[in-house]
């Protein structure tokens, strides 16, 4: 009967064999938990400065693109704008001597866009050849002594005065003196009116 009671003994004793595995894989699962949880952490801090990184190149991209967009107009804006170089639109055009404009003549300027208007009594008047209805180019009829627009069919007498509406002003004019005997046209500032007046008109 002794054996017997040897052996139920020894199946009861704890194995440590089994206990040190048991307590190595506490540890590990422990490690695993703690390692898990620092990564989180960090990743946790890590994303508002990965979010910050790209808004700013967000940001970056959209200054750089208005900044493009903005030189781009400019420089169209330029492109479009008359030209203020003495003796092209925009700028003084010498249109000629005095001498050689005789009295109730118009003469076409296409490079200026004026006619020059010379009156019986020898007066000058540059007058621009926009229509001032919707700005269509007009042109002169010597036959009818008229500047006539051929978009709407408004007509303006040989000083430029509204005798055919929807044009709702005379045509303007340009500065102009008389230089030595020539003609200089200012064709940078053109000049409103309603109707033509004598005041207008430049003496040599």
């Amino acid at each position: 009967m002794q054996p017997e009671t040897q052996s139920n003994d020894s199946e009861n004793r704890p194995n440590p064999t089994t206990e040190q595995s048991t307590a190595r894989a506490a540890q590990q699962a422990a490690s695993q938990r703690a390692a898990t949880q620092r990564a989180a952490k960090q990743e946790a801090e890590a994303a508002p400065a990965t979010r910050t990184r790209r808004d700013f190149l967000k940001l970056g991209a959209g200054v750089l693109g208005a900044v493009t967009l903005a030189e781009v107009a400019g420089a169209g804006l330029l492109f479009l704008q008359p030209r203020s170089l003495d003796g092209e639109f925009g700028g003084v055009l010498s249109a000629g001597a005095a001498a050689s404009f005789p009295p109730g003549t118009v003469t076409e300027f296409p490079a200026g866009r004026f006619f020059l208007v010379r009156a019986e009594d020898g007066g000058f008047l540059a007058v621009y050849r926009r229509c001032t209805h919707l700005g269509c180019a007009v042109s002169w009829d010597a036959g009818e002594n008229s500047f006539v627009c051929p978009c709407h069919g408004s007509h303006f007498d040989f000083f430029g005065t509204v005798e055919n509406p929807p044009a709702p002003s005379a045509l303007d004019t340009f500065p102009l003196e008389i230089v030595d005997g020539q003609v200089q046209v200012d064709t940078g500032h053109p000049q409103s009116r309603d109707v033509f007046a004598p005041a207008q008109l430049v003496y040599a």
